[in-house]
């Protein structure tokens, strides 16, 4: 068993089960989070969606526990719980008053041990996960946009380029057996990381874990593909036609640093990200496409292909997103905002500037990460990528380090001749042509 100077504890099963317990007394409330080291980049060739659906599965009971039991047993405690998939993870979480710890140590092992993996089970939930695509996809203006397309122009591979949300096609052949292999190799303890926060003692903790995770037999951890991909070599552009958009929307992405691997280079972009498009109206998109040139109502400029910038792996990206205003061309925006990074690349941003974004992205991060849950999978995520989830707590003093030759540096990379591009207009736009 290792602790930290930041009271946090590391242990590690004979199953293979990595464990990390963040003890907090300050406030009688626990949070158990299980990430499996698997996600949409997973996914094999035929089974696009298969990581989310799955995620749905681990809800549906197991050989001890009919479907539900995890969720009354834990809003019998006052507690909540949820799950999510992610590129390259996948968490279920729960938040419990701390007299309930081990009820929810042993649902979580439970699950881990035996879902129930059945036709029935499988059959409504590709039907719940096909309802959820037509909601916040297929059926809803901007569904998902840029998230579902960018990635099919920017990288090659079918890890990084499909659509994690998955075709119906591939949904409906899923079968149990799919499942079952899918459980087998990537739901194994050795590929999972237990993480404890909040109200409790380390070592009763650590007897309670053992107790309910040790007697999962172990299994080979699966090995990580290598995702890694060459830079692009030219601009990429593709059209999307969304039937129910008003108005047209444009999207652009790069490539950015590998996140774990380039830690040091990679940190300057999510400072830049914010110089150009924070939440207020002097950022400079903002400034500059809305207010200045009347191009688009509103805009995004983030980190990580999901928004997720300390939440992500290798391969990545950095991308801007604009609704545009009636009459106004996809190019006259990418150009607007391709003239704001050179500005950045050429001047760097000023030093004042620069300070404001530094210690809003710190307070940011203070604030999100306040609740037990948040600080839990922030906790979890960074002892996920990097093996230290101390860096939480330094984050503060890296942003604020940053210094505006390095922002200038990242801005310099950020040009039309490595952008991917994605032009999403309204279906009566392609009628019109045709």
């Amino acid at each position: 068993m290792q602790r930290t100077h930041q009271h946090l504890v590391r242990t590690q099963l004979a199953n293979g089960l990595r464990v990390l317990l963040a003890p907090d007394r300050t406030v009688p409330v626990v949070a158990v989070a299980v990430h499996y080291d698997v996600g949409m980049r997973s996914e094999p060739e035929g089974r696009t969606g298969f990581a989310h659906l799955f995620e749905h599965l681990m809800f549906q009971g197991s050989e001890l526990l009919p479907k539900l039991d995890h969720a009354h047993y834990v809003q019998a405690s006052g507690g909540i719980f949820n799950g999510s998939t992610h590129l390259d993870y996948t968490q279920y979480h729960n938040v419990l008053p701390s007299n309930a710890l081990e009820r929810a140590l042993f649902l979580e092992a439970d699950r881990m041990r035996a879902p129930n993996l059945n036709a029935e089970n499988l059959r409504v939930q590709i039907d719940v996960v096909k309802e959820e695509i037509r909601a916040n996809v297929t059926n809803k203006p901007y569904g998902c946009f840029p998230w579902v397309t960018l990635p099919g122009v920017l990288f090659d591979s079918f890890a990084n380029s499909h659509d994690g949300y998955g075709s119906f096609d591939d949904l409906d052949s899923a079968t149990v057996e799919d499942a079952r292999q899918f459980f087998d190799r990537y739901y194994a303890p050795a590929n999972a990381l237990l993480t404890l926060c909040g109200d409790f003692d380390a070592d009763e903790a650590l007897a309670m874990v053992e107790r309910h995770f040790g007697p999962i037999p172990f299994r080979p951890r699966p090995s990580r593909p290598d995702f890694a991909e060459p830079e692009i070599t030219g601009e990429r552009r593709t059209v999307k036609y969304d039937p129910h958009a008003p108005l047209p929307a444009v999207a652009a992405g790069w490539r950015v640093p590998d996140p774990i691997g380039q830690w040091d280079e990679y940190l300057p972009y999510l400072l830049l990200a914010d110089v150009m498009s924070d939440d207020g109206p002097a950022c400079r998109l903002h400034r500059r496409l809305v207010r200045q040139d009347g191009l688009a109502t509103s805009h995004r400029c983030y980190l990580g292909m999901l928004g997720d910038p300390l939440d992500t792996g290798h391969p990545t990206a950095l991308v801007c997103s604009a609704r545009q205003t009636p009459g106004t061309s996809s190019q006259q925006v990418l150009d607007a905002v391709a003239e704001e990074f050179a500005l950045v690349a050429r001047h760097g941003p000023e030093e004042r500037e620069l300070n404001r974004i530094a210690s809003r992205l710190t307070t940011r991060l203070l604030v999100e990460t306040d609740s037990v849950l948040a600080r839990t999978q922030a906790l979890a995520s960074l002892e996920l990528r990097h093996g230290r989830a101390e860096l939480l707590g330094e984050l503060p003093a890296l942003l604020t380090a940053i210094t505006p030759e390095q922002v200038a540096r990242a801005a310099a990379r950020i040009t039309p001749d490595r952008r991917a591009v994605v032009e999403l207009l309204p279906a009566s736009y392609q009628e019109e042509a045709a």
